[in-house]
């Protein structure tokens, strides 16, 4: 029986998590633009935040927020395009929702946010060059040879 060298491992642990989180967020991103449609989410985050005083103003804004930033930042999660700039912009996705959440309810349940939370910490964690099957790696590479050349 031969062993899986360290580096494989490493390397395919990334690419489950990276993958695996870009799912969770554009499936997620999906459902906010195209089933339910962004008023629709206008309309059910609204009301609750309305009630404790937030102005209509940040209902929109962050609704459109997240929605497209989920959509759009989780599909390319998954490719391995501007990765980290993505891992950003989520975690201001999940900042903003964990804030609105803390506003319509003190003590909220956790439990959708702090998985997709340790996940999006661990590729900010984990060293860069574990996650080799991306495109952010092809492109390097196009970059490197044509400097070369």
């Amino acid at each position: 029986m031969t062993m899986i060298p360290v580096e494989t491992r490493e390397m395919n642990l990334v690419l489950l998590v990276r993958v695996f989180l870009g799912v969770l967020f554009l499936l997620q991103g999906y459902d906010k633009v195209f089933r339910m449609g962004v008023k629709a989410v206008i309309e059910n985050i609204h009301t609750p935040l309305a009630e404790k005083g937030v102005p209509n103003i940040f209902s929109i804004i962050g609704a459109y927020f997240t929605s497209y930033t989920e959509l759009i930042c989780g599909a390319l999660l998954i490719i391995g395009f501007v990765k980290y700039y993505c891992l950003y912009f989520l975690g201001l996705d999940l900042l903003f929702v964990a804030v609105a959440f803390g506003i319509v309810e003190p003590m909220w349940d956790m439990k959708h946010i702090f998985p997709r939370l340790a996940l999006l910490i661990f590729l900010l964690a984990v060293p860069s060059q574990w996650d080799i099957i991306s495109v952010d790696r092809i492109w390097s590479f196009f970059k490197f040879l044509k400097s070369i050349f």
